[in-house]
């Protein structure tokens, strides 16, 4: 048996910090893992496409984990039957710890983000309180309010009453670049929020505002995160929506919630991402994010502008590549 070599202090603990993070949130591991074995027994008769659309998606990120931790899958096939599920739980362990510890150090944190530039917040929010927030204040009711309806007009009494309920499919306000929503083009501004805190979480807190000055390395560093992925964007978006959190009256980010339903809005997000149709707008949110989170690793991936010096280069390369191509027997000089 495998499980008594494993300790709490197993890297796949940390992986699962940020697999969670970078690849799947809400997610039961040992049930992935579990079913992810058994699948691949099955896909020797049946092709993947053959399978429910759950199934896909939970095969995928199965195959994500994979491919993220290599020689994972010889120690699944090694172990018995409880050595998967103990993997399963210390990815799991690795991920939940990760949720918790980017909800408390945002629970202060985002107090300082959300007031209107140059002006407090009014009635003042307190740090350690939260049935002051949610729909329950004025200004983190105005940031979870549906887009679509109108905070300052009906929809604040039937939104602090409870007579509307908020799908997790209902993105809040705050997700959209300078909190404005155009019917016409909901993709304006769509996840390009300053309230989505993606520095505080994967380079440090300090370079939220500015350059950081942390001493240690960020989650990204660690683990050498070069760029975004989408489901880090809908990750810090569902830490952010709080369903759980900062600006909800909720306190645990959990995945049996039901009165913010964060599981929902979590994958309507992923839902939105992995649309071939949508393909181009994923495109061009990604490079937006890359070029704010990891500008030096972005800028090496820019293409060659047009008329520069490097583009003549590359181009006369070209063209003597094709003419020795054509014609082999002719060597340039």
């Amino acid at each position: 048996m495998l499980v008594n070599i494993f300790s709490s202090s197993d890297p796949l603990v940390s992986h699962g910090r940020h697999f969670g993070r970078t690849m799947f949130a809400l997610c039961n591991y040992p049930s992935l893992l579990t079913n992810g074995i058994l699948r691949l027994d099955q896909m020797e008769d049946t092709p993947l496409e053959d399978f429910p659309a759950e199934e896909r998606r939970e095969h995928r990120v199965f195959e994500q984990l994979l491919e993220s931790y290599p020689g994972l899958l010889d120690r699944l096939k090694d172990g018995s039957e409880e050595d998967i599920l103990h993997v399963g739980e210390l990815i799991g362990k690795g991920a939940a710890g990760a949720r918790g510890d980017d909800t408390k150090t945002l629970k202060s944190a985002i107090l300082d983000w959300i007031a209107p530039t140059g002006e407090a917040i009014h009635p003042p929010l307190h740090r350690n309180v939260k049935v002051d927030r949610g729909f329950n204040h004025e200004r983190t009711g105005f940031l979870l309010c549906p887009v679509g309806l109108d905070w300052n007009d009906s929809a604040y009494d039937r939104l602090w009453s409870g007579e509307l309920w908020v799908c997790g499919d209902q993105w809040p306000i705050f997700v959209y670049a300078n909190y404005t929503y155009d019917p016409e083009d909901p993709w304006l501004g769509l996840l390009r929020s300053r309230l989505l805190a993606f520095k505080h979480i994967f380079t440090s807190p300090s370079s939220v505002e500015r350059e950081p000055k942390a001493t240690r390395s960020g989650n990204a560093r660690l683990h050498g995160m070069t760029s975004v992925t989408i489901a880090s964007i809908a990750y810090i978006a569902t830490q952010v929506r709080r369903v759980w959190f900062a600006l909800s009256s909720s306190s645990v980010f959990s995945r049996t919630d039901t009165t913010t339903d964060s599981e929902t809005f979590y994958h309507s997000l992923l839902d939105l991402f992995e649309d071939p149709e949508e393909s181009k707008e994923v495109d061009e949110l990604m490079t937006w994010w890359n070029h704010q989170i990891f500008p030096t690793a972005s800028a090496a991936k820019r293409p060659v502008s047009a008329n520069s010096a490097l583009m003549k280069i590359r181009q006369r390369q070209l063209a003597l590549k094709q003419v020795q191509v054509s014609s082999p027997n002719v060597i340039s000089s």
